[in-house]
């Protein structure tokens, strides 16, 4: 199955935000066909992060960390930018605390349900 362009995806992310009154913005663009995606949602003050992983079913997930503040937020995303210069970032400010995911947000879990996960899977 093919997938959307990542550009494509972000540009549809920022018209649902701001088609609901939110403010959206592109803080950094990535590579326009296949790019990772962030989505850091700011609240007053605290600043949460939205990244886009896939899953073990081979759907994509969202998964939600924080609250940072600035200063950690840039120092996460100046390090996640050297390792891949493909990333996208947009930024998303909404009173009513929406990301507007394009899909589900999953549950984080702990590094032993990981490792059980990955060691009985199929069993």
């Amino acid at each position: 199955m093919a997938r959307l362009k990542t550009e494509i995806r972000v540009s549809a992310h920022l018209r649902r935000a701001q088609s609901a009154g939110a403010f959206a913005a592109v803080l950094r663009r990535g590579d326009p066909d296949a790019g990772a995606i962030w989505v850091i949602l700011r609240q007053g003050a605290g600043l949460s992060r939205y990244t886009e992983q896939m899953g073990m079913s081979g759907a994509r997930e969202w998964y939600c960390d924080g609250p940072f503040d600035d200063m950690e937020m840039t120092l996460k995303t100046n390090k996640a930018v050297d390792r891949d210069p493909d990333l996208w970032i947009i930024e998303i400010e909404d009173a009513k605390g929406r990301a507007f995911l394009d899909g589900e947000i999953a549950k984080l879990e702990s590094d032993a349900e990981a490792a059980a996960r990955a060691l009985f899977r199929g069993r």
